[in-house]
């Protein structure tokens, strides 16, 4: 058992497949020399030379080119979107090639391929680099889409979405980078679609990912002092989505509240709302609540960024007044 930061686990996952797999490639932007701008990638290099972990230059639709001519030939690949909002600038391969090419080949051509990139808020970096993208993504058939929050799923999730025939975008959050956690000893390999009940209880389900994970077990350690006692639950992967174990969460309590880092109109908490009002309406005791980001480009200084993000006290706050 060892204790890794967040950061660390990115590259001891990436380790763990390119050393089970010799054909597995990575390439991106700083992510062999320097270790990565966020220093998840340190190591690799040296472990695993210039042929098979490749800087690239400054061309997202390059790195994603290059990354989807290979797959389609059969070679494993990690491709690293330094940031997730420069996923803009690449979005025609993501949405019209890469997720397309099985459908559009019936099938002879898959593309195994992860793209990896940095997502949200919190490091005022400025509304052009601190954006939570994921629901982009959510909405693109072909691809699957996974967001950990701790480093044992960075790991576990890293290597399943690896493995997976079809591309991946496996979005990192560069607010959680230094949290540490410990990961059992051996191959840790994970499940994409299956959401992780982190705190039971039979007041409200709370359902979150990424970063407003552990704000939303802070959330839930707050209410259980003023009586609610709410289940928390980590959705981990957007595509697939672990439907089951947010309709049984809110059969057992009966309210819903997801709290979501990107912004309120379309975000993937509205998918959440529109599957529990279909499937579970008569479960429902109140109204399903979403906590989100504001529909504005996040600021860069500290104290306003900070409060256009669902924060513990807003968490809390909401709920209780919900609740009266």
């Amino acid at each position: 058992m060892a204790e890794l930061s967040y950061r660390d686990a990115v590259a001891y996952g990436i380790a763990q497949e390119m050393r089970r797999d010799p054909n597995l490639v990575f390439l991106g932007e700083d992510v062999a020399a320097a270790g990565g701008v966020f220093k998840t990638t340190v190591g690799l290099l040296e472990e695993f030379g210039p042929l098979r972990v490749r800087d690239t230059p400054i061309s997202e639709q390059a790195i994603l080119g290059a990354a989807a001519g290979a797959a389609m030939t059969g070679i494993p690949v990690i491709a690293e979107i330094m940031f997730s909002d420069f996923l803009a600038v690449c979005f025609d391969l993501v949405a019209n090639e890469i997720a397309k090419l099985r459908y559009m080949t019936d099938g002879q051509v898959s593309v195994p391929m992860v793209i990896r990139t940095a997502n949200g808020a919190g490091s005022r970096f400025g509304a052009q680099h601190s954006q939570s993208v994921e629901n982009w993504c959510m909405m693109i058939p072909g691809l699957k889409v996974v967001a950990p929050s701790n480093p044992a799923d960075v790991v576990g999730l890293l290597a399943a979405s690896i493995r997976d025939p079809d591309p991946v975008v496996f979005f990192e959050h560069k607010s959680l980078m230094a949290n540490k956690a410990e990961i059992p000893d051996g191959e840790l390999v994970d499940e994409l679609g299956k959401a992780t009940v982190l705190r039971t209880g039979g007041d409200v389900t709370i359902v979150a990912l990424a970063m407003m994970v552990p704000r939303a077990l802070a959330a839930a350690e707050r209410l259980a002092e003023h009586g609610i006692a709410a289940e928390v639950i980590d959705l981990r992967t957007l595509v697939p989505l672990d439907t089951k174990a947010v309709l049984e969460s809110v059969e057992r309590t009966g309210r819903l509240v997801t709290v979501e880092e990107n912004p309120r109109l379309c975000g993937w908490g509205a998918e959440i709302a529109s599957l529990v009002a279909h499937e579970a309406f008569w479960s429902l005791d109140a109204p399903i609540v979403r906590i989100t980001t504001p529909h504005i480009p996040l600021p860069a200084a500290a104290i306003l960024e900070d409060g256009t993000l669902p924060s513990v006290d807003r968490i809390v706050d909401t709920i209780r007044e919900e609740w009266a």
